[in-house]
């Protein structure tokens, strides 16, 4: 049996890493047969060792957490524990600053890994499940930039390949129209800026969001350019999409390829254009797994019971 204390200091820090009525520290020893407990601002863990240096490894990264102030929840602390337990190293990556001082992070390492990408590359393609933030961080990102003036313009597409991209065929205005197809996106904008500011800029065209087909014949300077649901486009719209990147411009793809909703026996765009760019300089592709979904910790599950289900069916 070993012992050992961290020291925390503030006691509103104290709380914070515990949390409301000890509800993190539950959550460590659900998954951490070791003893805790707080005396004079600090927390000592006593127990077996194995139990005891893993228990300290997670306080400590809470405790590092804060001092970035970043905020702590139950998916954050179940994240910590999921890492340690797997004997993965601690990340870090650079916050995203959004409206109003607000920054945006990281909360798993394959999303750290896909931020460092998109500052790294002109060209990246983002796949994984739903609920791993790829369109959310990539939106975020080019906020970012936008407000740096490091761009001139945010173009976010997505193909609404439930109407068949023939949008002309259903009733109303074309912002009618394209609401339903594109609101993830929209609402992935009003979380970061005002939505007076957002309407703003997409008056004045300095933000568009375009349904795929929108793309044919333009090219697009100084601009940080997203694909959101990019499985659902064919290899000809793919290539169109690509080739329209400018001078000073930046793209991210991101798609979930098990969820193709294309005709049968239609090639996936996202899928050919993954082999097909592999060895191209300045592209780079990341992958996020079930391990990188931050949305309600049910899903996660639900996830893993269908990729399950799906495998069985092969």
């Amino acid at each position: 049996m070993i012992e050992s204390s961290i020291s925390v200091g503030d006691p509103e820090n104290l709380v914070l890493m515990l949390g409301t009525k000890d509800q993190h520290l539950k959550q460590i020893r659900e998954s951490i047969p070791a003893n805790i407990s707080t005396r004079d601002g600090r927390i000592f863990v006593h127990g077996e060792e194995d139990a005891v240096i893993k228990a300290t490894a997670v306080l400590e990264e809470l405790r590092t957490l804060l001092a970035r102030n970043l905020p702590l929840d139950a998916d954050q602390v179940q994240q910590v524990v999921r890492r340690v337990m797997s004997g993965e190293k601690p990340y870090r990556a650079d916050p995203i600053g959004v409206r109003g001082g607000r920054m945006i992070h990281a909360r798993t390492r394959g999303q750290a890994d896909y931020l460092q990408a998109i500052r790294d590359n002109a060209l990246v393609f983002c796949t994984g499940p739903a609920g791993t933030g790829k369109t959310y961080l990539a939106v975020a990102t080019a906020v970012e930039a936008l407000r740096a003036k490091r761009i001139r313009k945010v173009v976010l597409v997505r193909p609404a390949v439930e109407a068949g991209e023939s949008l002309g065929f259903l009733p109303g205005d074309l912002q009618a129209k394209i609401n339903p197809y594109l609101r993830p996106l929209l609402d992935a904008l009003s979380d970061m800026m005002d939505r007076d500011q957002v309407q703003r800029y997409m008056d004045d065209d300095v933000i568009e969001v375009v349904p795929l087909a929108y793309m044919r014949g333009r090219t697009l300077n100084d601009a940080f350019i997203i694909m959101d649901e990019a499985q659902n486009t064919t290899v000809a719209q793919m290539k169109m999409f690509l080739t329209r990147m400018g001078e000073g411009s930046q793209v991210v793809v991101s798609g979930d390829t098990t969820q193709v909703d294309l005709p049968p026996h239609t090639k996936s765009g996202l899928i050919d254009a993954l082999s097909r760019l592999r060895d191209i300089d300045g592209f780079a592709k990341v992958h996020l797994s079930t391990e990188d979904i931050v949305r309600h910790r049910l899903v996660q599950d639900i996830v893993r019971a269908y990729e399950e289900g799906s495998k069985k069916k092969r």
